[in-house]
């Protein structure tokens, strides 16, 4: 199943990566090891790691479990959220001020007006795509969410790696996504062996993003 194309919001802009394989060894028991990082070798947090199966492996998938994205000192947390299509995502306030989650997205518009603590629906993630998040109250405060139709996905730690557990053995495109990745490349497909593990190589782009307002801290906003 293909992947949509992203588009520009008021947020920024992003390009669907499909980042050349670099590397593959290392058996794990049906665990692919990934490794993000910038060409100097700095690691790449924040990085959502995907796996496409290229034929029928013939192993179930299970139903997509919810996810949380939170508010904290007026941040979202985390700043990058990857699902699979289907899945409901709450919005936790758990700052003792108000927020109101908005995007604008194409593959998801929607906004939960002011409020404090938990709103009693989930949103519900059903388009693959990117969405950007935003705070109409807080300029600053912007996150991403990542939804994809694969059930084999991570995001990079701060040491940009990141684990996809539950990998038959088959053939599987592996692509990187990042917010502020810089550029497209191509496509490399490997025949995995169960498990593995691969490094990957990206450039980042300079994103302007509005500062926090001095002051913002404790109660007041």
């Amino acid at each position: 199943m293909g992947f949509p194309k992203m588009t520009r919001t008021s947020l920024g802009s992003w390009t669907l990566a499909v980042v050349s394989l670099l590397a593959w060894a290392g058996p794990a028991a049906g665990q692919l090891e990934i490794s993000v990082q910038e060409p100097g070798g700095k690691p790449v947090a924040d990085a959502v790691v995907y796996a496409m199966a290229l034929g029928a492996n013939g192993k179930p998938v299970r139903s997509p479990e919810p996810a949380q994205i939170n508010q904290i000192d007026k941040e979202y947390v985390p700043y990058v959220t990857a699902v699979r299509a289907g899945t409901p995502v709450s919005f936790p306030n758990r700052d003792p001020i108000r927020h109101h989650v908005y995007s604008f997205s194409d593959a998801k518009t929607f906004e939960i007006p002011l409020y404090k603590g938990t709103p009693a629906e989930p949103i519900l993630f059903d388009t693959p795509g990117v969405v950007a998040l935003g705070c109409n109250i807080h300029d600053w405060m912007g996150a991403y969410v990542f939804v994809t139709d694969t059930p084999h996905f991570a995001v990079t730690d701060d040491a940009g790696r990141a684990s996809l557990p539950e990998v038959s053995g088959g053939e599987y495109q592996v692509q990187v996504w990042h917010p502020r990745l810089k550029g497209e490349t191509d496509s490399t497909a490997q025949r995995l062996r169960d498990a593995g593990s691969a490094t990957f190589v990206i450039e980042q782009k300079r994103v302007w993003r509005p500062r926090r307002a001095p002051g913002s801290g404790g109660a007041s906003y």
